[in-house]
């Protein structure tokens, strides 16, 4: 059995958690490489709804291993929820689910930081969830990040927390007037969430490449889609991490030449959540027609999504980019009641037809 990585060839929202859902079963461990509480996997299990912002939706199979990954941001206080929501419904978590060392930690500042950086914006704002990604993913890149296994070491954690109040209040207070965070109250809500997370805690990436050795198999899933890719997206109307199947290797600590194939998901048509361009996009008409039938709401933040006709110059970028074996379509009966269905192969600007994704947002 080949370990396979199943990743958005959109903009995300593709279906994915289901896809992943449907492939769990014949797999040991399922591994989330990127993102954070930014995204949503939607997997319907005969009458229940379960929307899984962090854990893997590996979760739901009996004995499967999950694994969130160190290229993973985490909210320990939406992991702890998702915990204990799945413990309430009958679905043990504990000595199932694993969480890297090395995953870095969102804290009320990113979270701040993220809002006034919105607002101030205005027309030109990103369309963040304004959960912290971003920010957290810049402290990482900057050097001055507190990762899972900073969180469990006192005297680490209090130093590194109060290096980052200091700077974060200076900065919200020059830039957004914005009074400041108290050190003791964050301390002490992170002190206790760091003892509730402790037993998760562990270097997965020394565990995967053991299960790997032991001829395991690995189920890799990524959040958003390769369009919001940090590197290869729609820059910068993107996500804050590399949603694309390289993502796997470096967001889990997996060489890729345990990767052996990629499956790609899309849907029979394309959606996008927040800002950003969107050469198919439907008129209002048919949008609120697609959106309706196709339940077409952010399972993060119940946003409607933005919805247009599916754009194969894009999803020729994404099978690209990932190395794609095999593309899984979904939502095709969305579009039944259609009598034209419409395919983009080009865009045209100026005069002249791309075949290929521009880098040039114009």
């Amino acid at each position: 059995m080949a370990n396979i990585v199943v990743v958005g060839a959109q903009w995300g929202d593709e279906g994915k958690g289901k896809v992943i859902d449907i492939l769990a079963k014949d797999f040991d461990y399922v591994v989330r490489y990127q993102g954070g509480n930014n995204a949503g996997h939607t997997v319907v299990i005969g009458s229940e709804k379960f929307i899984l912002h962090l854990i893997p939706s590996g979760i739901l199979h009996k004995e499967k291993i999950c694994v969130i990954g160190n290229g993973v941001v985490v909210d320990p206080k939406a992991l702890i929820t998702e915990i204990e929501k799945l413990e309430s419904e009958g679905i043990c978590v504990k000595g199932r689910l694993f969480i890297s060392d090395n995953a870095h930690i969102i804290f009320p500042y990113h979270r701040t930081i993220d809002e006034f950086k919105e607002i101030k914006k205005g027309k030109s704002k990103i369309g963040t969830t304004k959960r912290g990604i971003g920010p957290c993913y810049a402290d990482k890149v900057s050097r001055s990040g507190i990762r899972a296994i900073d969180l469990l070491n006192d005297k680490v954690f209090r130093e590194k927390l109060k290096e980052n109040i200091d700077e974060k209040n200076k900065i919200l207070k020059i830039l957004y007037g914005f009074k400041g965070f108290s050190f003791d109250g964050i301390y002490a809500e992170y002190a206790r969430y760091s003892e509730t997370i402790r037993e998760y805690v562990c270097d997965t990436a020394l565990m995967l490449n053991n299960a790997i050795e032991k001829r395991k198999t690995v189920l890799f899933e990524g959040a958003q889609g390769t369009m919001l890719d940090v590197d290869y997206g729609t820059y910068p109307f993107v996500t804050s991490s590399n949603s694309t199947a390289g993502g796997a290797c470096t967001g889990s600590g997996i060489g890729p030449d345990k990767i052996n194939r990629v499956v790609g998901v899309v849907k029979a048509y394309t959606t996008r959540v927040g800002e950003g361009p969107f050469p198919t996009e439907f008129s209002a008409d048919i949008m609120n027609d697609i959106r309706r039938r196709g339940s077409e709401f952010g399972a993060t933040t119940g946003r409607p999504r933005r919805c247009g006709w599916f754009d194969a110059c894009l999803v020729k970028h994404s099978v690209m980019i990932n190395g794609m074996s095999e593309i899984v379509v979904t939502k095709l009966d969305v579009l039944d009641e259609l009598e034209k269905i419409k395919i983009c192969v080009g865009y045209k600007y100026k005069g002249k037809v791309y075949e290929e994704m521009p880098a040039d947002l114009d």
